[in-house]
Order: structure tokens, then C-alpha cells, then sequence
């Protein structure tokens, strides 16, 4: 179906930088369009206990967060579209963007806010076990935390929110694996010492090199993790150099990983926009616009896996640019 109308902005993504902007640009009477994309309401979602946005004293849940910004955002208007941005023209005005390659919008700017996705180790066994013990959301299966042995891949924040919501889960054991040594670790060693205190194990210099699968008849679930062990320097050991073979018991793996940014160029191919080096879309910070006139961006998709109060200005910052930049078209 092809929308004749030309809107004024449409917003790519409905995480907390796209609902915030939605939400500034709405009461500047902009009446944005919203696509919601691959997860309605971004990372935020997926998230337990979100205790450092201001006005929640006792916290509050990531999907509870996300629900208010958006009714904020339909309060003034702002207009949901379901669906996934399948092609983008930025070659000609007003510009052109296709949805799940079925609906066609047209549009005089565009702020892209389509988030990060979680980074994947590259495994075969990865994939194959997916769902099946192997998952990127410790949210999402903590129901299955309880009295099940959890391995946590990574040892940044994203992992440590994974092993302290195991915890509260009530995990037979949680096991934390890390690529580097104890005193290498990013972050505050306060964090570990409180984690191994709650009983949780910490493998250091280590990496998984398989998920094993057992059969229980009706799936292939996980039942170990095979491990790698590292140097000193990071480099992996020959098996023949060690004493043992290294595995774990897992009922549960969950990667902890971060996230990457969306692949800009899959999205949009012509003209393709500027990214840096670090995989985010390139913009003037000064006014969120990208390589290409017209075309804002903003939050993960420009800083990577980051806080939500970056979003949230982010947000702001290209709806209050995307306003000024109609007013002199």
C-alpha cells in the first residue's frame, strides 16, 4: 500500500531515543510517525530493574519505562506504525521508506533510531542451541533461572546484571566466564567482590569454544559449555599444552555480550550514509543530522550499547533539530 501523504518526520525505531524524540517532536506539532521495528520499545524491554534514570527512587522496570514513554508520546499525537524498515531512498525529496516491503511512506526528514542488537560469538553450536538453553536475554528467561546451573558469557555491565539477575532467580549456581584476568576486568572490582560474595564463580581468561547439547527427547537442549583457556596476554592455549579438558555443567547459557549497532548499510542502500569506525552512524553532534541532509539519527544507533539517558537527549536533540530544519525548508 502506498501513503500519499508527506509526512512531516517518521521515526525509525521506538526505543527510549525514538519515543523521545516522537514525544518532542509531537509538541512542536510535527505529528510524527513512529515505525516500531524488529523489538517495539527497544532494548528497554528486555530489561529487569532500571535504577539509574532519574524520578524512580526504587527503580523501575525497563518494560514499565518504555510503556510510559510511549503512552506520553500517543498523548500528543504521535502515530505507531508495526512493521520493520525493509528500504530507504534518501536519493530524491520528500524521501521514500518501504515497511516489511508492503507499505510505502514518504516523509520530509527522517531521524533513525533503530538501536543495537546483542553480539553474537560466531559458534555453530550457538545457533543450533538457541532457545533451547542458549539465549541473548536474561530477562527474558529468568523464569528459568531457578535451581538451574546458569553460565554467563562476558564481564562487563551487561554480564553483571546477568549473574545478579540469576541470583535473584535463585540459580543452583551461576558461573561468570571472561576473556581477561581478574585485575583486567573494566569496571569496578567492588562489583566482583560483591558478586563473589553472593556466591557467584568467576572463570577468568577463559572463552567458549562449543555449547553441548544433550537429547531429552523432545528438543536438543544445552548441558555443558566446552571452554578455551586464554594467556595472559589473551591469546588461546593448544589443548596440548593443557592438563585437562575444561567444561562446564549448563542448564542455562546466557551471552552477555553488549550489543552491536544495526548494520547501516543492509538498511539503507542508497545513497549509503557514513558510519565511524566503531560501526555507528556518523553524525554532527552538534545537530544529530547524518552524512545525508535531512536524515537525524540517535541513540544506540549512534553511540553503540549505552545508557538510557543518552537516548532520551538524543532524542530530544533531533527532534529539537529535525524542528529548525523544517521551518527553513
Amino acid at each position: 500500500m502506498i501513503h500519499e501523504k508527506v509526512e512531516n518526520v517518521i521515526i525509525i525505531g521506538s526505543g527510549p531515543a525514538g519515543d523521545t524524540a516522537a514525544l518532542y517532536a509531537a509538541r512542536a506539532d510535527l505529528t510524527p510517525l513512529v515505525i516500531d521495528g524488529i523489538t517495539p520499545g527497544g532494548q528497554l524491554t528486555i530489561t529487569t530493574d532500571v535504577e539509574n534514570y532519574p524520578g524512580f527512587p526504587d527503580g523501575i522496570q525497563g518494560p514499565d519505562l518504555m510503556e510510559k514513554l510511549r503512552l506520553q508520546a500517543e498523548r500528543f499525537e504521535t502515530r505507531y506504525v508495526s512493521g520493520t524498515v525493509t528500504s530507504v531512498d534518501f536519493s530524491k525529496r520528500p524521501f521514500k521508506i518501504e515497511v516489511d516491503e508492503e507499505d510505502t511512506y514518504y516523509s520530509r526528514s527522517v531521524i533513525i533510531a533503530s538501536g543495537a542488537t546483542a553480539k553474537l560469538l560466531g559458534l555453530q553450536s550457538e545457533n543450533e542451541l538457541m532457545g533451547r538453553g542458549v539465549s541473548a536475554c536474561a530477562t527474558c528467561d529468568g523464569f528459568f533461572f531457578r535451581d538451574k546451573e546458569v553460565v554467563v558469557v562476558g564481564g562487563g555491565d551487561t554480564a553483571m546484571d546477568c549473574v545478579r539477575t540469576a541470583v535473584r532467580q535463585n540459580a543452583k549456581s551461576v558461573t561468570c566466564l571472561y576473556r581477561r584476568n581478574r585485575e583486567n576486568m573494566p569496571g569496578s572490582m567492588r562489583e566482583v567482590f560483591h558478586a563473589e560474595e553472593e556466591g557467584i564463580n568467576f572463570s577468568w581468561l577463559s572463552v567458549p569454544t562449543k555449547f553441548k547439547g544433550v537429547n531429552s527427547h523432545v528438543n536438543i537442549d544445552v548441558a555443558e559449555v566446552a571452554l578455551g583457556k586464554l594467556d595472559a596476554s589473551g591469546r588461546m592455549i593448544p589443548k596440548i599444552l593443557l592438563n585437562k579438558t575444561h567444561t562446564l555443567k549448563a542448564d542455562l547459557i546466557i551471552k552477555a555480550l553488549g550489543f552491536n549497532p544495526e548494520n547501516i548499510p543492509k538498511m539503507f542502500n542508497e545513497p549509503k550514509l557514513k558510519i565511524t569506525n566503531w560501526g555507528t552512524l556518523k553524525i554532527d553532534h552538534n545537530t544529530m543530522m547524518t552524512s545525508e541532509e535531512g536524515v537525524f539519527a540517535a541513540g544506540d544507533i549512534v553511540r553503540g550499547a549505552s545508557l538510557v539517558v543518552w537516548a532520551i537527549k538524543d532524542g530530544r536533540d533531533a527532534a529539537e533539530s529535525i524542528h529548525k530544519y523544517l521551518i527553513k525548508c
